[in-house]
Order: structure tokens, then sequence, then C-alpha cells
């Protein structure tokens, strides 16, 4: 393992300062290393933040087995999903200008979304298509409550397209479900970074660059990497037939490495552990990250508060509620893990993972790059070794 030296918001600090015992801490590295000495991922950095100072960080492993390229703590992760929350914030700094409220329907900035319809099954046992018991709003967007799929953001960018050319796509597919009706994990958040175009009057990418990723010092994060930062990105990897990681992704056709034609609202940033620090403990502090502010403390406790509609059951994928991009913890029982209620935030598919736990002051993340092919336990283990090490 080892630790490289890049630019962090906050000092290191010794873990007993913040709370935090360091033989518990030490935990974390012997979990990590068995899922490296054992080839089941090629590198992963982990990092604890409590208290405004991060306790732990470190590295371990590769960022490029075939390359022997060690984990460095500036490497470049695809973050897929934990683009998100960043989309979300977005969105929230329209709201608080006032150019919009949740509760009004999409279709008032992006029309196409005027006639959709819902896929539902007819008397006769075939599916039939039918009008909306009501139309899709911003909130159903933000909660995906929209009744929107997942089935044509990837062709779309694959493609070359346009955020408006998916726009037009996804108006054309039937709806899973009424609006409201039931959270079903969607393209939501790419539908909601063409609402910031439109509103805005702005490419989104340009939007998060100058509102969100330049205040906050976000010099590594962005929709693509540019010939500079090459070397930084971390390759990723999958499970081969023996367990053990292998690359899933052509290096010299990566995607990544080219500005594409679609910005992913929901899935298209790349990031690095301290850019992405940066960004949760500005959420952690109501909004602000020092002298720069993005959002008021109440429209943040607004974006983490549960808005999954009275009865609706606990997520599968975390056993947790959902708040505006973010899945927040309802119950501590109802996790079945160590946290603390109101704890906050989301992940990729990647195995990249952000815990904001303003009970705690606590900031939690792992970094890494790689695709399982099933229930993949490491996530919830570095967190649960990272709470067990809290002893004041």
């Amino acid at each position: 393992m080892a630790t490289h030296s890049c630019s962090w918001p906050v000092d290191r600090t010794d873990p007993q300062a913040v709370g935090l015992c360091p033989e518990r801490l030490g935990r974390i590295g012997r979990l990590v290393s068995r899922y490296v000495d054992d080839g089941t991922v090629a590198g992963v950095v982990t990092l604890v933040a409590r208290r405004g100072r991060i306790a732990h960080l470190e590295c371990f492993g590769r960022m490029d087995v075939e390359q022997n390229v060690p984990m460095r703590d500036d490497a470049i992760f695809r973050i897929y999903s934990m683009t998100k929350p960043v989309t979300t914030v977005a969105v929230l700094m329209l709201l608080e200008e006032g150019r919009f409220l949740l509760k009004e329907p999409v279709s008032r900035y992006l029309p196409e979304f005027k006639e959709l319809r819902v896929r539902v099954p007819g008397a006769d046992g075939k599916d039939e298509l039918v009008r909306p018991r009501r139309e899709m709003t911003l909130h159903d967007l933000l909660t995906h409550l929209g009744g929107l799929s997942y089935d044509c953001i990837h062709e779309c960018r694959d493609a070359g397209r346009s955020l408006q050319d998916f726009i037009v796509e996804i108006s054309r597919r039937p709806l899973v479900s009424h609006p409201g009706e039931r959270w079903h994990y969607s393209a939501s958040n790419d539908v909601l970074g063409r609402v910031v175009e439109v509103v805005a009057g702005c490419p989104f990418d340009e939007f998060l660059q100058d509102r969100i990723f330049e205040p906050l010092g976000m010099t590594d994060t962005a929709f693509w990497v540019p010939p500079q930062a090459a070397d930084r990105l971390a390759w990723i990897y999958t499970a081969g037939d023996d367990g053990r990681a292998v690359p899933c992704e052509d290096r010299a056709t990566s995607p990544y490495l080219r500005r594409p034609s679609l910005p992913s609202g929901g899935g298209g940033l790349v990031s690095t552990t301290s850019d992405y620090l940066r960004f949760a403990l500005m959420l952690l502090g109501g909004g602000a990250l020092g002298s720069v502010r993005l959002l008021g403390r109440k429209t943040v406790e607004l974006m983490t508060d549960d808005h999954l509609p009275a009865g609706h059951p606990p997520l599968d994928v975390n056993d947790r509620g959902y708040g505006l991009g973010v899945s927040v913890v309802r119950r501590v029982g109802e996790t079945r893990q160590l946290c603390s209620v109101g704890e906050f935030g989301w992940g990729g598919a990647a195995a990249t993972q952000a815990w904001i736990d303003p009970a705690e002051d606590m900031v939690s993340m792992i970094m890494m790059q790689y695709r399982p092919k099933e229930k993949f336990a490491l996530l919830d283990e570095f967190k649960q070794t990272a709470y067990q090490a809290i002893v004041d």
C-alpha cells in the first residue's frame, strides 16, 4: 500500500483527535488488502474524514495491473451514478434562484414530455398504453418516482447523440408506472441535465463547471479525461472466470478519453477522491465549503429528507429511503448496518461510494474501478469498518 500527495480540502489529523481509534481504523487496511491480495480488485482508495479533518487515507494495489502502475490518491475514477447528487445540486441551485418549483410538470420545460404514456396490463392480458394519471413533475425526476426506465441513455450516448436527442427518444418510451406511484431507478437525472440546460440557457457541462466544480476547486471532475491527465485514469475491471479481476474496457477506445456529445447527468462524470470529498463536505456543511456556498442549509435539508411515498418500503438496493438524488437512512434497524439516522449518499456502478453522516460529522469514501457481476460485499464491509472505529 502507498499514500501519495495531492490537493486536499482539509488537513490530515491523528484519528484520536476526532474520536476514532487508530487500531480499529487499521482494520480497514486488513480488510481491503484481502480483496487486493487475492486478485478480486485491482486497486482501492479509502478515506474517512471527521469533524473537518482526514483521519484515514490509504491507497491499495494498482490502478493499472497490466502496466504495473500503483494506485495513487489522485487517480481519476469513473464515478458513474455518483454523478446523480451533483446533478441534483445543479437543479436545486436553480430552484433557489426561483426558476421553478419542484411540483411543476416536466413538460413546462421539456414539451416532449406532454404526451407520455404508461404501459399497463390490459383486460385481455396484453399490455396497453394509457395516459398517466397525472403529469410527471420535476420532483418525480429527482426522486425516481416518474416511471421512467433506464433503457436508452447508453445507446444515445454511444451513438454520439445530444441531450436533446435523448429527450426526444426517452419521451417516446412508455413509462413503467404512473408518476408518483413507486420508486424505479431510471435515467431521470439525465433528463434533469436537459432541464438545467433549458432553464439556465447554457450547456449542462458548462453549468456544472462554472457553478459547482470551479467554485469548489474540483479540478479533476468532468465528463471526460483530457490528454494531460490520461495517465491518472484508473483502468476498470470485472470478475474473470476464476474470480480475479480482468480488464473490461479497451484502453485504445475508452469513451472517457474524449469529450462526449451527451453529458450524462445520471452517470457520466469522472472524479478523484479529493474532488468528491470537496463535494461531500459541501453537503455536510449545509451547502457550503469554507467561504464557498452553493446551497442554503434548508435546501440541503430538503435534499436529504426521505421523499418516498408514505408506506413505501425501503429500497431493495440498500435498505434505505430516498431523498433528492441520494438515499437516506430512515431507521438504523431498517438498514441492518452501522449508521446514523439521516446519513445520506449514493454510489457508482464501478464500486465507488460516499456516505455522508451529519450526526457524526463524518464522510466515508471508497474508490475503485470494479464492475461486479454479482452482489459485492466490500463496500458495506468497508463502511462498517469505518463506523466501528468511532469510540467517543
